[in-house]
């Protein structure tokens, strides 16, 4: 069974950082894309940013590039966002997800999700 599991989130003031864990199980991890995707309150979803397998491919939407980056530990079966400079319009559920064997922006699976929130 494929299993994500999102850890990290929380409050942080403007201009904090916080970074969000993805352990996941029941693939192999080593080789798909991992990608963070967020719906902000109230709003749809966001694509944040993908790591292809290998680690050394990274996208990023333009809102976050700069402030966030995303990594990967095959090892671990786990990747990582470091979200830095946070603004409140960062304020959303995170969600990581694992990309199909066709496209690495095809989510396949996904996590529970981990809320952050901006705010002073």
């Amino acid at each position: 069974e494929v299993q994500l599991v999102e850890s990290g989130g929380g409050l942080v003031q403007p201009g904090g950082s916080l970074r969000l864990s993805c352990a996941t199980s029941g693939f192999d991890f080593s080789t798909y894309a991992v990608s963070w995707v967020r719906q902000a309150p109230g709003e749809g979803l966001e694509w944040v940013s993908t790591v292809r397998r290998g680690g050394q491919l990274t996208y990023y939407a333009d809102s976050v590039k700069g402030r966030f980056s995303i990594s990967r530990d095959d090892a671990k079966a786990t990747m990582y966002l470091q979200l830095n400079s946070l603004k409140a319009g960062d304020t959303a559920m995170y969600y990581c997800a694992k990309a199909s064997a066709v496209s690495w922006a095809d989510f396949e699976y996904w996590g529970q999700g981990i809320r952050v929130t901006v705010s002073s």
